[in-house]
């Protein structure tokens, strides 16, 4: 009893460390867990990902299980920053490395991609040369435009013109969209898609935000194409600023929405009904888009969202909507043109949007945000 009450005291004391107090696979703080044959200290959510590999990685919980003399002093010898400099020695600048609120298919690939296959190790550069091969194929099973049934289509990532094509049939010779790297980008929704793999690529097409709801049965296949998407948008953009160093292009890879949801909006008079509308806000793009639903191909509209020093601002308004609106928490987004009126479900909400579209607002406008037609309003 004393051995083993020893043994948890100096586990306790390792995760406390620098380095061990963090997940080693996503970052998430007081990890509680270990893999004790790899030597890392990783979260609950994590060790479950291990235990699907048990052949690599063995885990036990830190605070609750028995630990031998030789494992803890493995653990003592190990840690996450030892571990990292074996498993991530190599990793490209380009692949994601997920964060705790990353969505499973992208832990578990990351976990498999470091421990599993050890493709960060130096060992097995094949693995990294197919990211960003001059072709990158995939099968990918693509929701319709105009309905809910999901179709296999083929999809043909090209590094050599910056462009990612797919096809209604594997034998076709001309592509249904070209989509070019220039406003291309992906993001994981599996809740969204109602499925674990699912991937959201957005583009421009004809100046308004196209949507392609894609997934594949393999975790594997969906995750190396994303990876595949990010070496060529990579590539497109040191292309693009070839004076820009590598760290200050890698947030512009694939951007997170800062929020997405339901509101109710009326028109430009603010005498027309409120109409429920799905509404995703991206700091990229300074772009407050809105779809008629979540899986909608192409947005209905869109309003440039500028800073404070160009007559923009956001406020809260309280008291029930009128002219058919459920809704009572209340937005106001002045903007030059036109003042906008949002009504949330919940306090809750209207705290996010607030929050986040301040944020977008506080963010200094760059020469391309000069630049882009997207400053025009279009409801």
């Amino acid at each position: 009893m004393a051995s083993l009450e020893r043994n948890n005291k100096i586990l306790l004391d390792l995760v406390r460390q620098p380095g061990n107090n963090l997940c080693a696979d996503c970052g998430a703080p007081e990890p509680d867990w270990a893999s004790y044959t790899l030597g890392v200290f990783v979260c609950l959510n994590c060790s479950g990902m291990h235990r699907n590999l048990p052949a690599v990685s063995k885990v036990k919980s830190i605070r609750l299980d028995r630990w031998e003399d030789s494992l803890v002093e493995f653990m003592q010898k190990m840690g996450n920053s030892a571990a990292r400099a074996i498993y991530e020695k190599y990793v490209p600048a380009f692949f994601y490395r997920p964060q705790q609120k990353d969505c499973n298919v992208l832990k578990d690939q990351w976990i498999r991609a470091k421990y599993e296959r050890g493709e960060f190790t130096g060992e097995n550069s094949h693995c990294q040369q197919a990211y960003s091969s001059d072709v990158f194929e995939s099968m990918l099973w693509k929701k319709g435009k105009d309905n809910k049934q999901f179709l296999k289509r083929v999809f043909l990532l090209s590094r050599k013109d910056f462009t990612l094509r797919y096809f209604i049939k594997e034998d076709s010779k001309v592509p249904k969209a070209v989509i070019s790297m220039k406003d291309l980008n992906a993001v994981f929704q599996p809740e969204k898609i109602s499925h674990a793999h699912g991937l959201q690529i957005s583009y421009l097409h004809d100046e308004r935000m196209r949507n392609l709801f894609v997934y594949h049965e393999n975790g594997q296949v969906i995750v190396s194409l994303f990876n595949a998407i990010r070496a060529t948008r990579l590539a497109y953009l040191q292309k693009k600023h070839p004076t820009l160093h590598v760290n200050d292009l890698i947030p512009q890879i694939t951007r997170h929405c800062l929020k997405e949801g339901y509101m109710e909006k009326t028109g430009p008079t603010q005498r027309e009904p409120f109409k429920k509308r799905w509404f995703t806000l991206c700091s990229g793009n300074r772009k407050l888009l809105y779809f008629k639903s979540p899986l909608d191909a192409t947005e209905l509209g869109a309003v440039f969202i500028g800073t404070e020093s160009h007559s923009y601002s956001v406020s809260e308004i309280s008291g029930r909507s009128t002219r058919g609106g459920r809704w009572h928490c209340g937005i106001t987004l002045q903007t030059p043109g036109r003042q906008f009126v949002f009504m949330c479900e919940q306090e809750q909400e209207q705290r996010e949007w607030l929050e986040a579209i301040t944020k977008v607002i506080s963010q200094a406008m760059t020469p391309e945000d000069y630049a882009s037609k997207t400053m025009l309003l279009y409801t």
